[in-house]
Protein backbone atom coordinates (compact mmCIF):
# COMPACT_ATOMS: atom_id res chain seq x y z
CA UNK A 1 0.00 0.00 0.00
CA UNK A 2 1.37 3.37 -0.69
CA UNK A 3 1.56 5.50 2.41
CA UNK A 4 1.58 9.23 1.04
CA UNK A 5 -1.13 11.46 1.71
CA UNK A 6 -1.78 14.38 0.06
CA UNK A 7 -3.78 16.79 2.92
CA UNK A 8 -6.10 19.66 1.97
CA UNK A 9 -5.36 22.09 4.89
CA UNK A 10 -7.95 24.72 4.72
CA UNK A 11 -6.16 26.60 7.88
CA UNK A 12 -9.52 25.07 9.89
CA UNK A 13 -9.26 22.69 12.98
CA UNK A 14 -10.87 19.67 10.95
CA UNK A 15 -8.22 19.55 8.03
CA UNK A 16 -5.56 19.87 10.79
CA UNK A 17 -6.92 16.73 13.10
CA UNK A 18 -7.55 14.66 9.87
CA UNK A 19 -3.50 15.37 9.29
CA UNK A 20 -2.62 14.43 12.77
CA UNK A 21 -4.61 10.93 12.29
CA UNK A 22 -3.00 10.10 8.77
CA UNK A 23 0.00 10.93 10.57
CA UNK A 24 -0.76 8.61 13.62
CA UNK A 25 -1.72 6.28 10.58
CA UNK A 26 1.73 5.71 9.48
CA UNK A 27 1.11 8.16 6.04
CA UNK A 28 3.50 10.31 4.46
CA UNK A 29 1.58 13.48 4.83
CA UNK A 30 1.81 16.59 2.36
CA UNK A 31 -0.27 19.51 3.18
CA UNK A 32 -1.81 21.44 0.24
CA UNK A 33 -4.04 24.81 0.81
CA UNK A 34 -5.70 25.61 -2.07
CA UNK A 35 -5.66 29.05 -3.03
CA UNK A 36 -8.88 29.70 -4.49
CA UNK A 37 -9.87 33.78 -5.01
CA UNK A 38 -8.34 37.19 -4.17
CA UNK A 39 -10.04 39.48 -2.12
CA UNK A 40 -10.40 41.73 -5.38
CA UNK A 41 -12.77 38.43 -7.37
CA UNK A 42 -15.24 38.77 -4.44
CA UNK A 43 -15.45 42.22 -4.50
CA UNK A 44 -13.11 42.68 -0.84
CA UNK A 45 -10.51 45.78 -0.44
CA UNK A 46 -7.00 43.91 -1.20
CA UNK A 47 -5.89 44.32 2.17
CA UNK A 48 -9.26 42.64 3.99
CA UNK A 49 -8.24 39.31 5.83
CA UNK A 50 -10.89 37.20 4.97
CA UNK A 51 -11.39 33.55 3.96
CA UNK A 52 -8.84 32.01 1.65
CA UNK A 53 -6.26 34.49 3.21
CA UNK A 54 -2.74 34.63 4.38
CA UNK A 55 -3.87 33.80 7.96
CA UNK A 56 -5.61 30.77 6.88
CA UNK A 57 -2.28 29.79 4.71
CA UNK A 58 -0.66 30.48 7.98
CA UNK A 59 -2.34 28.38 10.27
CA UNK A 60 -2.30 25.50 7.67
CA UNK A 61 1.57 26.17 7.41
CA UNK A 62 2.00 26.57 11.44
CA UNK A 63 -0.30 23.17 11.99
CA UNK A 64 2.31 21.43 9.25
CA UNK A 65 5.33 22.80 11.10
CA UNK A 66 3.80 21.18 14.28
CA UNK A 67 3.68 18.23 12.65
CA UNK A 68 6.61 17.84 11.11
CA UNK A 69 5.08 17.91 7.34
CA UNK A 70 5.84 19.91 4.43
CA UNK A 71 3.31 22.38 2.83
CA UNK A 72 1.86 23.54 -0.14
CA UNK A 73 -0.30 26.25 -1.29
CA UNK A 74 -1.71 26.22 -5.02
CA UNK A 75 -3.11 28.98 -6.74
CA UNK A 76 -6.62 27.39 -8.17
CA UNK A 77 -8.49 31.02 -8.81
CA UNK A 78 -8.90 30.64 -12.46
CA UNK A 79 -10.72 27.21 -12.32
CA UNK A 80 -12.94 27.95 -9.12
CA UNK A 81 -13.79 31.03 -10.56
CA UNK A 82 -15.47 28.95 -14.01
CA UNK A 83 -16.68 26.04 -12.23
CA UNK A 84 -17.84 27.72 -9.20
CA UNK A 85 -18.79 31.24 -9.17
CA UNK A 86 -19.63 31.16 -12.56
CA UNK A 87 -22.03 28.05 -12.37
CA UNK A 88 -23.09 29.88 -9.09
CA UNK A 89 -23.88 33.19 -11.25
CA UNK A 90 -25.49 31.60 -14.32
CA UNK A 91 -27.95 29.60 -11.95
CA UNK A 92 -29.04 33.05 -10.17
CA UNK A 93 -29.43 34.28 -13.61
CA UNK A 94 -31.73 31.26 -14.70
CA UNK A 95 -33.62 31.64 -11.70
CA UNK A 96 -32.04 28.78 -9.98
CA UNK A 97 -31.20 28.53 -6.41
CA UNK A 98 -27.38 26.33 -6.58
CA UNK A 99 -25.26 25.28 -4.11
CA UNK A 100 -21.62 26.08 -4.89
CA UNK A 101 -20.03 23.73 -2.01
CA UNK A 102 -20.95 21.22 -3.85
CA UNK A 103 -19.46 22.20 -7.63
CA UNK A 104 -16.21 23.11 -5.50
CA UNK A 105 -16.23 19.12 -4.29
CA UNK A 106 -16.67 17.87 -7.48
CA UNK A 107 -14.23 20.25 -9.72
CA UNK A 108 -11.72 21.43 -6.95
CA UNK A 109 -11.22 19.31 -3.88
CA UNK A 110 -11.77 15.74 -5.61
CA UNK A 111 -10.76 17.21 -9.30
CA UNK A 112 -7.73 19.74 -9.14
CA UNK A 113 -6.43 18.60 -6.29
CA UNK A 114 -6.84 14.73 -6.91
CA UNK A 115 -4.76 15.02 -9.99
CA UNK A 116 -2.23 17.04 -8.28
CA UNK A 117 -1.69 13.85 -5.61
CA UNK A 118 -1.10 11.80 -8.64
CA UNK A 119 1.33 14.27 -9.76
CA UNK A 120 3.67 14.77 -6.66
CA UNK A 121 3.17 10.68 -6.02
CA UNK A 122 0.26 10.53 -3.20
CA UNK A 123 -2.26 7.66 -3.53
CA UNK A 124 -4.36 9.18 -0.91
CA UNK A 125 -6.72 12.58 -0.85
CA UNK A 126 -7.11 13.39 2.89
CA UNK A 127 -9.88 16.30 3.73
CA UNK A 128 -11.86 17.13 7.19
CA UNK A 129 -15.03 16.57 5.60
CA UNK A 130 -17.69 14.49 8.08
CA UNK A 131 -18.52 11.62 6.13
CA UNK A 132 -17.22 7.26 5.74
CA UNK A 133 -16.01 5.21 2.79
CA UNK A 134 -16.00 1.29 3.06
CA UNK A 135 -15.44 -1.58 0.20
CA UNK A 136 -18.31 -3.55 -0.30
CA UNK A 137 -16.91 -6.72 -1.56
CA UNK A 138 -20.47 -8.27 -2.67
CA UNK A 139 -20.94 -5.51 -4.65
CA UNK A 140 -17.71 -4.52 -5.68
CA UNK A 141 -17.90 -1.11 -5.14
CA UNK A 142 -16.89 1.82 -3.11
CA UNK A 143 -19.33 2.98 -0.92
CA UNK A 144 -20.03 6.58 0.62
CA UNK A 145 -21.56 6.48 3.94
CA UNK A 146 -23.16 9.30 6.40
CA UNK A 147 -20.99 10.54 9.38
CA UNK A 148 -21.30 8.26 12.67
CA UNK A 149 -22.13 12.34 13.92
CA UNK A 150 -25.87 13.09 12.33
CA UNK A 151 -25.32 16.99 12.78
CA UNK A 152 -21.88 17.17 11.30
CA UNK A 153 -23.08 14.88 8.47
CA UNK A 154 -21.57 16.27 5.08
CA UNK A 155 -22.64 13.54 2.61
CA UNK A 156 -24.97 15.52 0.72
CA UNK A 157 -22.42 17.56 -0.36
CA UNK A 158 -19.90 15.17 -1.64
CA UNK A 159 -23.01 12.60 -3.98
CA UNK A 160 -20.54 13.32 -6.83
CA UNK A 161 -18.07 11.48 -6.04
CA UNK A 162 -16.56 8.73 -8.32
CA UNK A 163 -15.55 4.96 -7.61
CA UNK A 164 -11.74 6.17 -8.73
CA UNK A 165 -12.04 9.12 -6.70
CA UNK A 166 -13.48 6.87 -3.52
CA UNK A 167 -11.03 4.44 -3.99
CA UNK A 168 -8.08 7.13 -3.44
CA UNK A 169 -9.67 9.49 -0.72
CA UNK A 170 -10.06 9.57 3.20
CA UNK A 171 -12.12 11.03 5.28
CA UNK A 172 -10.45 10.53 9.18
CA UNK A 173 -13.24 12.24 10.89
CA UNK A 174 -16.23 10.57 9.62
CA UNK A 175 -16.76 8.67 13.19
CA UNK A 176 -15.55 11.85 15.21
CA UNK A 177 -17.93 14.41 17.21
CA UNK A 178 -17.01 18.36 16.37
CA UNK A 179 -16.34 18.58 20.32
CA UNK A 180 -14.00 15.94 19.61
CA UNK A 181 -11.64 17.18 16.90
CA UNK A 182 -11.40 20.19 18.70
CA UNK A 183 -10.50 18.30 21.91
CA UNK A 184 -7.59 16.73 20.02
CA UNK A 185 -6.80 20.06 18.03
CA UNK A 186 -6.66 21.61 21.58
CA UNK A 187 -4.64 18.43 23.59
CA UNK A 188 -1.55 18.70 20.24
CA UNK A 189 -1.68 22.48 20.53
CA UNK A 190 -2.56 23.47 17.52
CA UNK A 191 -3.60 27.27 16.75
CA UNK A 192 -7.03 25.74 14.49
CA UNK A 193 -8.18 24.73 17.75
CA UNK A 194 -10.81 27.59 18.71
CA UNK A 195 -10.91 28.92 15.09
CA UNK A 196 -14.35 29.46 14.24
CA UNK A 197 -15.74 26.98 11.85
CA UNK A 198 -16.12 28.53 7.55
CA UNK A 199 -19.24 30.05 6.44
CA UNK A 200 -21.30 28.03 3.90
CA UNK A 201 -20.71 30.47 0.42
CA UNK A 202 -16.67 31.34 1.54
CA UNK A 203 -16.93 34.31 -1.74
CA UNK A 204 -19.89 35.64 -0.16
CA UNK A 205 -19.28 37.76 3.00
CA UNK A 206 -20.86 38.97 5.82
CA UNK A 207 -22.97 41.91 4.97
CA UNK A 208 -22.87 40.95 1.60
CA UNK A 209 -25.98 39.63 -0.36
CA UNK A 210 -25.66 37.36 -3.42
CA UNK A 211 -27.93 39.30 -5.49
CA UNK A 212 -25.13 42.57 -4.82
CA UNK A 213 -22.51 39.95 -5.58
CA UNK A 214 -23.98 38.86 -8.52
CA UNK A 215 -24.09 42.58 -9.66
CA UNK A 216 -20.52 43.53 -8.95
CA UNK A 217 -19.68 40.55 -10.77
CA UNK A 218 -21.88 40.86 -13.58
CA UNK A 219 -21.31 44.93 -13.81
CA UNK A 220 -25.17 44.91 -14.77
CA UNK A 221 -28.25 45.66 -13.04
CA UNK A 222 -31.52 43.31 -13.01
CA UNK A 223 -34.39 45.10 -14.14
CA UNK A 224 -37.51 44.97 -11.80
CA UNK A 225 -40.74 43.07 -13.03
CA UNK A 226 -43.89 42.40 -11.95
CA UNK A 227 -45.15 39.86 -8.90
CA UNK A 228 -47.82 37.83 -10.05
CA UNK A 229 -50.19 35.07 -8.64
CA UNK A 230 -50.80 31.37 -10.03
CA UNK A 231 -53.07 32.82 -12.53
CA UNK A 232 -50.99 35.65 -13.66
CA UNK A 233 -52.82 38.79 -11.98
CA UNK A 234 -49.97 41.34 -10.95
CA UNK A 235 -49.89 41.83 -7.44
CA UNK A 236 -46.47 44.31 -7.40
CA UNK A 237 -43.10 45.10 -8.17
CA UNK A 238 -40.51 42.80 -7.66
CA UNK A 239 -36.38 44.29 -8.17
CA UNK A 240 -34.94 41.74 -9.84
CA UNK A 241 -35.13 37.84 -10.16
CA UNK A 242 -31.64 37.34 -8.51
CA UNK A 243 -33.32 38.23 -5.24
CA UNK A 244 -35.58 36.11 -5.18
CA UNK A 245 -35.86 32.10 -4.29
CA UNK A 246 -38.38 29.09 -4.19
CA UNK A 247 -40.12 29.15 -0.95
CA UNK A 248 -39.00 32.41 -0.07
CA UNK A 249 -41.61 35.12 1.95
CA UNK A 250 -39.58 38.07 3.36
CA UNK A 251 -38.33 41.12 1.54
CA UNK A 252 -41.13 40.63 -0.82
CA UNK A 253 -42.21 44.40 0.01
CA UNK A 254 -45.84 43.34 -0.35
CA UNK A 255 -48.76 44.11 2.10
CA UNK A 256 -50.94 41.43 0.85
CA UNK A 257 -53.87 39.83 2.86
CA UNK A 258 -52.46 36.55 3.04
CA UNK A 259 -48.96 35.49 3.65
CA UNK A 260 -47.49 34.40 0.18
CA UNK A 261 -44.40 32.67 -1.00
CA UNK A 262 -42.39 32.41 -4.22
CA UNK A 263 -43.29 29.64 -6.03
CA UNK A 264 -41.72 30.03 -9.50
CA UNK A 265 -39.40 32.87 -11.30
CA UNK A 266 -40.30 32.89 -15.31
CA UNK A 267 -37.06 34.58 -16.56
CA UNK A 268 -38.20 34.90 -20.15
CA UNK A 269 -41.35 37.07 -18.82
CA UNK A 270 -39.05 38.66 -15.73
CA UNK A 271 -41.81 37.68 -13.48
CA UNK A 272 -41.58 36.43 -9.63
CA UNK A 273 -44.78 33.70 -9.45
CA UNK A 274 -46.36 34.11 -5.75
CA UNK A 275 -49.00 31.43 -4.31
CA UNK A 276 -49.81 30.21 -0.78
CA UNK A 277 -47.59 28.45 1.62
CA UNK A 278 -50.18 24.94 0.27
CA UNK A 279 -49.21 25.36 -3.28
CA UNK A 280 -45.96 25.39 -2.60
CA UNK A 281 -45.88 21.28 -2.04
CA UNK A 282 -45.57 18.77 -4.84
CA UNK A 283 -44.56 15.01 -4.61
CA UNK A 284 -42.64 14.82 -7.63
CA UNK A 285 -39.23 15.83 -9.32
CA UNK A 286 -36.55 15.45 -12.03
CA UNK A 287 -32.96 15.30 -11.57
CA UNK A 288 -30.24 15.71 -14.21
CA UNK A 289 -26.06 15.74 -14.37
CA UNK A 290 -26.80 12.92 -11.68
CA UNK A 291 -24.10 10.23 -10.35
CA UNK A 292 -24.60 7.09 -8.69
CA UNK A 293 -22.57 5.44 -6.40
CA UNK A 294 -23.89 1.97 -4.79
CA UNK A 295 -25.18 1.31 -8.42
CA UNK A 296 -24.04 1.30 -11.78
CA UNK A 297 -27.88 2.30 -12.49
CA UNK A 298 -31.38 2.01 -11.64
CA UNK A 299 -33.16 -0.72 -13.48
CA UNK A 300 -36.01 -0.90 -11.64
CA UNK A 301 -37.94 1.50 -9.12
CA UNK A 302 -36.41 1.43 -5.93
CA UNK A 303 -37.34 2.84 -2.48
CA UNK A 304 -35.03 5.27 -1.01
CA UNK A 305 -35.09 8.40 1.10
CA UNK A 306 -34.19 11.44 -0.17
CA UNK A 307 -33.45 14.87 0.66
CA UNK A 308 -33.88 17.90 -1.59
CA UNK A 309 -31.64 20.22 0.22
CA UNK A 310 -28.80 20.28 2.46
CA UNK A 311 -30.40 21.02 6.01
CA UNK A 312 -33.66 19.24 4.61
CA UNK A 313 -34.47 15.86 6.53
CA UNK A 314 -34.70 12.70 4.59
CA UNK A 315 -38.36 11.59 2.71
CA UNK A 316 -39.36 8.46 1.88
CA UNK A 317 -39.54 8.27 -2.26
CA UNK A 318 -39.74 5.81 -4.94
CA UNK A 319 -36.93 6.50 -7.83
CA UNK A 320 -36.58 5.29 -11.28
CA UNK A 321 -33.97 6.17 -14.39
CA UNK A 322 -35.40 6.45 -17.48
CA UNK A 323 -32.21 7.16 -19.19
CA UNK A 324 -28.18 7.74 -18.47
CA UNK A 325 -28.45 10.83 -17.11
CA UNK A 326 -32.14 11.38 -15.68
CA UNK A 327 -33.95 10.58 -12.39
CA UNK A 328 -37.28 10.56 -11.55
CA UNK A 329 -38.21 10.41 -7.97
CA UNK A 330 -42.11 10.58 -6.24
CA UNK A 331 -42.14 11.49 -2.98
CA UNK A 332 -44.60 9.49 -0.76
CA UNK A 333 -45.77 12.57 0.71
CA UNK A 334 -45.41 16.20 -0.98
CA UNK A 335 -42.88 18.13 -0.30
CA UNK A 336 -42.46 21.96 0.19
CA UNK A 337 -40.41 24.32 -2.46
CA UNK A 338 -38.43 21.67 -4.51
CA UNK A 339 -35.77 23.99 -5.93
CA UNK A 340 -34.09 24.16 -9.84
CA UNK A 341 -30.49 24.45 -9.29
CA UNK A 342 -30.57 22.36 -5.77
CA UNK A 343 -29.55 18.68 -5.37
CA UNK A 344 -31.61 15.76 -4.50
CA UNK A 345 -29.58 12.68 -2.85
CA UNK A 346 -30.97 9.69 -1.96
CA UNK A 347 -29.87 7.47 0.74
CA UNK A 348 -30.29 3.71 1.60
CA UNK A 349 -29.87 3.96 5.44
CA UNK A 350 -26.78 5.21 5.78
CA UNK A 351 -25.48 4.80 2.36
CA UNK A 352 -26.15 7.41 -0.21
CA UNK A 353 -27.41 5.72 -3.50
CA UNK A 354 -26.43 8.99 -5.24
CA UNK A 355 -28.08 12.56 -6.98
CA UNK A 356 -28.53 14.77 -8.85
CA UNK A 357 -29.27 18.58 -9.98
CA UNK A 358 -33.45 19.22 -9.59
CA UNK A 359 -34.42 20.80 -12.75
Amino acid sequence: MNKNALIAMSGGVDSSVAALLMQEQGYHCTGVTMKLFNNEDIGLPVMDSKCCSLDDIQDAKSVCGKMGMEHFTFNYGDRFRKEVIDRFINAYMHGMTPNPCIDCNRYLKFGELFDKAKEIGCDYVVTGHYARIKYDESKGRYLLLKAVNPEKDQSYVLYSMTQQQLAHVQFPLGSLSKTEVRAIAEKHGFVTAHKHDSQDICFIQNGTTYADFIELRTGRKFPPGNFVDTKGSILGRHKGIIHYTIGQRKGLGLALPQPMYVQHIDVKRNEVVLSTNEELFTSTLTATDINLIDCERITEPRRVKARIRYHHAEQWATVTQPDDNTLHIEFDEPQRAITKGQAVVMYDGNVIVGGGRII
